[in-house]
């Protein structure tokens, strides 16, 4: 039998979270990355599409980390999809901020550098990329 006691904390438990994802969400709205990504994409049209897909991946990734689901046939396929899109995202939440920071600008002024920030900026990402692969490499051969 559950105890009003469970029934309270699960409560709680449940408005935390909704809380939490809220803050980060607007946090992501704020700083403008879904509407780079739209305006970059040429793709304003689908704006409730993006919304949907915006949802459904927080309501996925929630359940996602609240339950454990086997991935059965084609997991590494799964989660090189996966792999690929969360980069992308971060990728895209990193570039956002720094836009939104002003950080570029003021790091190009102080190192005097006038031509080349795109070729910074792809090293920077090749690198971590080049990591990744090493890191996840070493991990699936044992």
């Amino acid at each position: 039998m559950i105890s009003l006691n469970e029934v309270f904390l699960c409560l709680i438990g449940l408005s935390a979270g909704g809380i939490i994802a809220a803050g980060v969400f607007a946090f992501l709205v704020m700083i403008g990355i879904f509407p780079r990504i739209i305006s970059a994409t040429k793709t304003s049209n689908h704006i409730i599409l993006f919304e949907t897909c915006i949802i459904l991946g927080g309501i996925t990734g929630n359940v996602m980390d609240l339950y454990k689901f086997p991935i059965g046939y084609g997991g590494n396929l799964v989660l090189g999809i996966y792999g690929l899109s969360v980069g992308v995202f971060i990728g895209c939440l990193v570039m956002s901020l720094a836009e939104t920071l002003k950080a570029l600008p003021i790091f190009c002024r102080r190192i005097n550098l006038g031509v080349g920030l795109q070729y910074i900026i792809l090293s920077i990402g090749i690198g971590k990329l080049l990591g990744s692969l090493v890191f996840f490499a070493e991990r699936f051969g044992k």
